[in-house]
């Protein structure tokens, strides 16, 4: 009995509606684009049995029921729901854990969430992994993180594959996946193995985090935040940011990261944000900057295989559209502000980010970002409208698509979650 009461059912059900507008003001511009999709995830883990041990299985679905322009060459498709198809139906999770007090491991096909490493959770289905993770609690606090995952299956893919983002989206037979879009790799990955220790008690909150993403790029990542309680409910912090990477035999040598071709990965990006947690909100101002190394791979870009094109990165200064992992070398701060109302069941958020890169130009993205969780019986349901704009000054560098000098996203997303 214990093992049927311990077992759970959880998951989501969306219906996504996704609008990419760029401005018609180039000879290059290309038409807008668009897509709805509805579906979900469905998750079964089961109760424990030998002491510890459980399996758990999960499903995603995504379909677009026909509403989606598909004539000629699907110009007008958005890709990023349910990828060029009308459907796409995929194995999400299927693993073994051992877990108790102190330690739990999981192997098999999983959701991760790891700062560069993640499920990049911002469309409809969320992407997943196949290897293996640990999580070890020692003391109070601490938690001791290892994976090692050999192949992962993105957002829009329906299986999983020895491949990232920057790969071309029909690499190796996986033609749903969505990402960089251009062909940048051009051998089968290996994976990546990753170490981390994060640690938050008495207003410090610390991640140091090391990534070996196999044939592209080493990693070290550092994010700190100390928050002053003070008794008031005006609450100032502060914190810091640091990415350091190399690798001399990259498969991305030679290729056009960020517009640039070059030898060997060498970044070294920092950051720092300061704020204010009050009654009537949250205000942050944070600042990226990344060194400009002639010569190496997109002149120092900050080479994320799991993010880029996702923007689902963990620098404070990514927006909705991009941040600085697509823009290379230069430096951006932005500002946002967070608030609830109606007894904490609408949230608004809204932020203004500017960026100078060495490759792009300036540009600024302005996000307006309006969601409502209603309680009482239908707890679980929201709805959910991001709207944000990248402004760029000057479109013939190629930033925006179609050298548009407008680029708008409009997301609108109703999500049941049981």
């Amino acid at each position: 009995m214990d093992f049927l009461k311990e077992t759970t059912f959880s998951g989501n059900v969306r219906a996504y509606d996704f609008n990419r507008i760029y401005s018609h003001d180039t000879q290059d511009a290309q038409p807008s684009q668009s897509a709805f999709s509805i579906g979900g995830r469905f998750d079964l883990h089961s109760g424990t049995f030998l002491g510890g041990f459980s399996v758990g299985a999960g499903f995603l679905t995504a379909h677009s029921l026909g509403l989606n322009d598909r004539d000629g060459n699907l110009i007008h498709l958005d890709r990023t729901l349910a990828g060029s198809n009308n459907s796409l139906t995929a194995l999400g999770q299927a693993y073994v854990q051992f877990k108790n007090d102190w330690v739990s491991v999981k192997a098999g096909d999983q959701n991760i969430n790891t700062p560069w490493l993640s499920d990049s959770d911002s469309r409809l289905l969320p992407a997943t992994y196949q290897g293996v993770t640990v999580d070890a609690t020692p003391i109070n606090h601490l938690h001791l993180i290892g994976l090692r995952i050999f192949r992962w299956k993105s957002r829009t893919s329906n299986d999983y594959y020895q491949n990232n983002l920057y790969y071309a989206p029909t690499y190796d037979g996986d033609d749903l996946r969505g990402g960089t879009g251009t062909a940048l790799a051009t051998a089968d990955t290996q994976g990546t193995l990753a170490f981390g220790s994060t640690y938050a008690d008495h207003g410090i909150k610390v991640g140091v985090w090391y990534y070996n993403f196999e044939q592209f790029a080493n990693m070290v990542y550092n994010d700190t935040v100390y928050t002053l309680t003070t008794g008031s409910g005006f609450d100032p912090f502060i914190g810091d940011q640091f990415v350091r990477q190399w690798k001399s035999n990259s498969l991305l040598n030679d290729a056009a990261v960020n517009t640039v071709k070059g030898e060997g990965v060498d970044n070294l990006t920092y950051g720092a944000k300061a704020g204010l947690n009050s009654p009537y909100g949250q205000l942050m101002l944070s600042y990226t900057g990344i060194s400009n190394h002639p010569g190496a791979v997109g002149n120092g870009a900050l080479i994320s295989p799991y993010t880029i094109g996702y923007t689902t990165d963990p620098i404070d200064t990514s927006s909705m559209i991009r941040g600085v992992v697509d823009l290379g070398p230069g430096h951006a701060w932005k500002v946002r502000y967070t608030d609830k109302f109606l007894d904490e069941q609408v949230v608004v958020i809204a932020a203004f980010a500017r960026y100078y890169s060495y490759a792009y130009g300036d540009s600024n993205n302005a996000l307006i970002d309006v969601a409502y969780y209603p309680k009482g019986f239908i707890k679980g349901f929201s709805i959910r409208n991001r709207a944000e704009d990248a402004v760029v000054s000057t479109p013939s560098k190629g930033l925006n698509p179609g050298k548009s000098k407008i680029f708008i996203y409009d997301r609108v997303q109703l999500q049941y979650e049981f």
